[in-house]
């Protein structure tokens, strides 16, 4: 089974049973390595079924203060791209099966080398890649590579995207498509911006693939809204804080746990 099929087959389960999916963020590398390799297993054994796998860059132009601010103490402690498929790779030998989607920005990957680094990804156990600055213009070369190595592709739309950029996007999006919630940078908010439904809705109308919404949701009620009009449920920032510091893994498995709850809660019917 290819990395798209798995993250098709987590879709396709959630849908038959009538809920939205569970997608966390982890920085890689933090707060440092070991921490992160339990935070995902954490995550794992309460309720994550489709994770995405931060590569820290020193540019992260979509992420607020609070990602921002983890990835820079990863980089700062050395944390490289190849620690980061090291890390996977881990993960995938403990057991761990949950389809990990890498989130890169694409100099990074640049750097890397494009068809070196899908390479890498597939060998280590990523199964789609998301790069929020690399518009689908540009990104010929790599929707090649990860087409012949079963990977999805998946791009973002904001609620300031206009119907042929959805058709364009959706064109191009393998496995599902991250619907930004709001027209700024990641992190935590005390509400959902109100015209979120009327966004995904009109996305809706252009694709079948599967929506995934992210930024801006940290507690299970907001789960909740979202599994009620969306297909997956993302949380980064939230997670992120819950993490840091003393008693983090304990505090992470508690929100983790809600979140789940949350995405699992859609009113059926």
């Amino acid at each position: 089974m290819t990395g798209l099929e798995r993250i098709e087959a987590v879709f396709a389960r959630a849908r038959a049973e009538q809920r939205a999916v569970f997608m966390p963020y982890q920085a890689m590398g933090y707060p440092d390595r070991a921490q992160t390799l339990a935070i995902i297993q954490t995550l794992g054994e309460n309720g994550a079924e489709i994770f995405e796998i931060g590569i820290p860059h020193s540019d992260p132009l979509a992420d607020g203060p609070t990602i921002q601010t983890a990835t820079y103490t990863a980089l700062m402690q050395g944390t490289t791209v190849e620690d980061c498929l090291a890390m996977v790779r881990e993960l995938r030998a403990s057991g761990m099966t949950q389809p990990f989607c890498a989130m890169t920005y694409f100099n990074p990957l640049f750097a890397f080398g494009v068809q070196r680094f899908v390479d890498h990804a597939v060998a280590a156990g990523i199964d789609g890649l998301i790069v929020p600055d690399l518009p689908p213009e540009e990104a010929e070369e790599l929707e090649v590579a990860c087409r012949a190595a079963g990977l999805a592709t998946i791009y973002l739309l904001a609620p300031t995207s206009t119907d042929e950029r959805i058709r364009f996007i959706a064109a191009h999006c393998t496995g599902f498509i991250y619907l930004v919630s709001v027209t700024g940078i990641t992190g935590a908010r005390t509400e959902l911006p109100p015209g979120l439904a009327d966004f995904v809705a009109r996305v809706r109308r252009h694709t079948n693939l599967p929506l995934a919404v992210g930024f801006g949701i940290g507690t299970g009620e907001q789960a909740t809204v979202v599994a009620n009009i969306a297909d997956g449920v993302i949380v980064g920032s939230a997670l992120v804080k819950a993490a840091t510091g003393e008693g983090g893994i304990e505090r992470v498995a508690t929100l983790s746990g809600e979140l789940a709850r949350g995405a699992a809660s859609r009113t059926k019917g």
